[in-house]
């Protein structure tokens, strides 16, 4: 990849992640595909943090195979849904401390707060491993995880706080 196009994807691959407010949650069990809604934050390295149930599917899907995927979605440039740009990061999921994730999730979603302290809640760490960004129609690039993340961690000092 050519390096206008790299650090182009990488600013348009942190700004999806970091605005993102929503995500589909990939698991699987047994062969079988599961895909959820769930709702993640970034912790302080930007690394993604997820608050979920231990009741939910797939939640016990993580706790058998814990290899995941999250999928995030921006706006269409145009009427073409395939405009639209996509960020999928891969990894393993593991379960956290509440101590650990508890401030920055809730900072990005504090109505959270009214379930992030029942016990059939935890919190979970995606460590990635592997980063797909497509920035529209043909415009698919494999990422760094470490360097989305300097571009998040770069951003967000910019950011007026």
């Amino acid at each position: 990849m050519v390096a206008d196009q790299e650090q182009s994807s990488l600013c348009a691959a942190a700004t999806l992640l970091r605005q993102a407010r929503s995500a589909v949650l990939a698991t699987a069990e047994g062969g079988q595909p599961y895909a959820s809604l769930v709702t993640p934050a970034l912790d302080e390295a930007a690394r993604p943090i997820l608050l979920l149930s231990n009741l939910a599917t797939h939640t016990g899907h993580l706790r058998g195979n814990p290899r995941c995927a999250l999928f995030f979605e921006g706006a269409a440039a145009t009427r073409n849904p395939q405009t639209t740009p996509r960020l999928c990061l891969i990894g393993v999921a593991q379960g956290v401390s509440a101590e650990a994730a508890r401030e920055p999730y809730l900072r990005i979603h504090p109505y959270a707060t009214a379930y992030a302290g029942f016990e059939d809640f935890s919190f979970w760490k995606l460590q990635v491993f592997n980063v797909k960004f497509i920035g529209g129609f043909a415009q698919a690039y494999d990422l760094s995880f470490i360097a989305l993340q300097h571009e998040i961690l770069k951003i967000g000092e910019a950011a007026p706080g």
